[in-house]
């Protein structure tokens, strides 16, 4: 029988107060319990519309009705029939604006908690003594290159894999995972979830070359040459958006490509590395999408006493996910909405001292 409890199992979470002085995950996850009773939620659809919200087209209603039956090495296997990555995904997917904004059980409540339910089977079969063997599909005798080791090649090298073709994939970094392992804070995706999944592709027969550059320590062209069939370009979003105002390239301006990447790859925050990272005692970040809410919680964990996001357009506006805004203020993290910089002055020594800013209003 269905449980027709109208909102979701909360997600155990860290003290925020405790949380926003270390770099350990945010969600501790569901216990088994939880899992269960939360799964009891859906009402398992004869349509199922939140699989239409789904990108890799997840069996939704499949996994969780294992899930509800305490059988969750079912539900992992129907889960990584169409997703190579359901621990990442459960992580950082923006189920409330994909798969659970179609579940009926929003309509009078809320829906079911689909990304921790997938979170929840990716870390039981992660953390399970003894491992199942992952099969290698027996190769099709076709090669396949991809450029990139973010989600979308690691995606596509294992749905490719699962299809039998060699895939061999090309990685600029020292180590993979792309926007995964740079970008994403570990308070939000442990690297070493990012580091199983990968693991697992190259157990089920995926290669990984690191410090390759595409384009020039080999052109896209020599792939062809080298016998690849088809190449696979995912080399991200790349380079970030300036703000184009006066004093932008003050010291302790930086962007936020630039502060996560020396955080989360190179370890800035950690004393054994030696990674230097100049920490501020008072920190404006400019916008309000997931990167923003990154780079503040970032800021308050290195030590900032305060940390505001400036942000043109106003609170309902805000582009981040919102247990991301909800864990940021949680942590302390200052919002100034309907508010736009368009000046930053420096002190005698070259820093950052005050940030000029104007009252913005919403249009229609």
């Amino acid at each position: 029988m269905a449980n027709m409890r109208m909102d979701k199992n909360p997600m155990p979470e860290q003290d925020p107060v405790v949380r926003a002085g270390n770099f350990d995950e945010v969600a501790l996850g569901y216990t088994p319990e939880m899992a269960m009773d939360e799964a009891k939620r859906c009402l398992n659809c004869h349509n199922m519309p939140c699989r239409t919200g789904c990108p890799v087209s997840v069996r939704i209603p499949e996994f969780i009705a294992k899930v509800a039956e305490g059988d969750f090495d079912a539900a992992y296997e129907i889960i990584t029939s169409t997703n190579s990555l359901p621990a990442v995904c459960g992580r950082v997917c923006p189920q409330e604006k994909q798969c659970e904004s179609k579940c009926v059980r929003g309509i009078k409540g809320e829906s079911v908690g689909i990304g921790r339910l997938e979170r929840f089977v990716a870390d039981y079969h992660m953390n399970k003594d003894v491992k199942d063997e992952v099969k290698a599909p027996e190769s099709n005798g076709h090669r396949i290159a991809i450029v990139g080791s973010g989600p979308a090649s690691l995606t596509c090298a294992g749905d490719l894999r699962k299809m039998g073709y060699d895939v061999t994939i090309f990685e600029a970094f020292h180590k993979s995972g792309g926007v995964l392992v740079y970008g994403i804070p570990q308070f939000r995706l442990p690297k070493e979830i990012v580091a199983a999944e990968i693991e697992n592709l190259k157990a089920m027969g995926v290669k990984i070359i690191n410090n390759a550059i595409i384009g020039k320590s080999e052109t896209v062209d020599e792939l062809f040459e080298d016998g690849y069939e088809a190449v696979f370009i995912g080399s991200g979003a790349g380079l970030p958006q300036f703000l184009h105002i006066p004093g932008e390239n003050l010291l302790g301006v930086y962007s936020a490509n630039e502060l996560l990447t020396r955080v989360n790859l190179m370890k800035a925050y950690r004393d054994d590395y030696d990674t230097p990272i100049k920490h501020f005692h008072n920190v404006c970040v400019v916008g309000a999408g997931n990167v923003a809410m990154d780079a503040a919680r970032v800021s308050k964990r290195l030590g900032a006493e305060h940390v505001y996001i400036a942000y043109r357009r106003g609170k309902d506006e805000l582009p981040a996910r919102k247990e991301e805004v909800e864990h940021a203020e949680e942590e302390g993290i200052i919002f100034k909405t309907l508010c736009n910089p368009v000046e930053i002055h420096a002190n005698d020594e070259g820093f950052v001292k005050s940030i000029t800013c104007i009252e913005m209003e919403l249009g229609e």
